[in-house]
């Protein structure tokens, strides 16, 4: 009797290739920077919620708002675009990736940052401002060398975004310290820059990576959809974009400011509308990134609606800051992880459940709008959501970020 060629029999006492093992953190940017930034996104929410509520109390020279501003934005978001940037880096210019002691000295200044901000009050403001700039200083000198190298001239637009986040935080603390110039709130005007300067990162890499991605994935199953990208819109949105930031810096809440806004979210969902984002739905990994995008479109609806007084200016920060940063980093951190980590990219059922719930954070915080006697209970649970989402995402992923690649490679 013969044994059909395609029947493999498996030796029950051969040995199993063994799954790598060992501590890994500082293998690759992604690893710290990504575990930080779950973990900061659960910390300091919860915080917040609890200073909102009046059951935490921290010895703030800045206004709680302010302070709560100034983490999501230099804190969270931070981390989030350090673990990118020294992921991705050494793969758009082939420069060595940073890991081992670098790795732990730019993660300790992130930390010194976030304990000096939080203990502002105990210790000199000159101290705080300082030790906060360490971090966005070092990391940025670690990664613009080779972003003005002749050779990669089409990633030098990153740096303008990376000098634009380190003047954002300097006039944060300047506001903070007192600093009067010009007439300017300083310390208001320096988070809305960094924002600003996050949402010109997300419309890049956005249109960079998530048409790619979607042609690909629509490509294998029906070579004939296409994914449309326009050249000539993407330079109009994102020069839209640009001038947002700032007309933001000299008109701020002004029609001018409304009209931009308004421009370039109308900018913007012609150009997600060309993605083919429906056709992804049975993709989450892959779908994440067009929700992301389509709650900056939103957000920026909400902007502009806002500077002709017609909505709070609180709201559409919200629906930017959880529904667009939120979504799109926390996406794009469970797609990188598992790709530079060897892993199938496909979302966990869990990980699917925390996309849905940073939405829901986004859609909670928003409803302020129609019920704002609500408003406290609606914080709550937009605070609450988001927090379930990211304690997901550092349970699903901290031990990914710990262990070696598992096909034994490198990072």
């Amino acid at each position: 009797m013969s044994i059909s060629p395609s029947i493999r029999i498996e030796d029950p006492t051969a040995q199993k290739p063994e799954v790598p093992s060992g501590f890994a953190l500082f293998n690759y940017g992604f690893r710290p920077f990504f575990f930080l930034a779950g973990l900061f996104a659960v910390v300091s929410v919860l915080v917040w919620v609890g200073l909102y509520a009046g059951h935490v109390e921290l010895n703030l020279v800045a206004s709680p708002a302010l302070w709560h501003g100034h983490e999501m934005v230099f804190g969270y978001t931070t981390a989030a675009i350090a673990g990118f940037f020294l992921t991705v880096v050494p793969n758009w210019t082939k420069v060595k990736a940073r890991k081992g002691n670098i790795l732990i000295v730019l993660s300790a200044l992130w930390l010194l940052g976030r304990v000096a901000f939080w203990a502002q009050g105990y210790i000199p403001y000159a101290l705080v401002f300082v030790a906060d700039m360490l971090f966005l200083l070092t990391f940025t000198a670690q990664v613009i060398s080779p972003l003005i190298d002749p050779q990669h001239r089409r990633q030098f637009m990153f740096v303008p975004i990376l000098v634009a986040m380190i003047a954002a935080n300097a006039m944060t603390h300047l506001g903070i310290l007192g600093f009067e110039a010009f007439g300017l709130d300083w310390g208001t005007h320096g988070i809305t820059l960094g924002l600003d300067t996050v949402i010109v990162l997300i419309v890049i890499m956005g249109g960079r990576v998530t048409p790619s991605f979607t042609s690909s994935y629509l490509g294998h199953g029906n070579p004939a959809i296409k994914v449309h990208q326009r050249p000539k819109l993407d330079r109009f949105v994102l020069g839209a974009t640009w001038a947002l930031l700032v007309v933001d810096q000299v008109m701020p809440a002004s029609p001018v400011a409304g009209v931009v806004a308004l421009v370039a979210a109308v900018l913007h969902g012609a150009r997600l509308s060309g993605w083919q984002g429906l056709r992804t739905l049975s993709n989450p990994i892959l779908w994440v990134l067009h929700l992301g995008y389509l709650w900056l479109v939103v957000g920026l609806v909400l902007r502009g609606l806002s500077d002709f007084g017609l909505v709070v200016a609180v709201d559409a920060v919200h629906a930017l800051t959880i529904g667009a940063i939120g979504t799109i980093t926390l996406g794009v951190m469970t797609r990188a992880a598992l790709g530079h980590t060897g892993r199938a990219v496909k979302a966990a059922p869990s990980i699917v459940g925390a996309y849905v719930l940073v939405s829901v954070a986004a859609l909670s915080r928003l409803a302020v709008i129609v019920w704002p006697d609500l408003t406290a209970v609606l914080v709550m649970v937009s605070g609450a959501a988001w927090s379930a989402a990211f304690i997901i995402f550092v349970g699903v992923y901290l031990p990914i970020l710990l262990r070696p690649r598992i096909d034994g490679r490198p990072g």
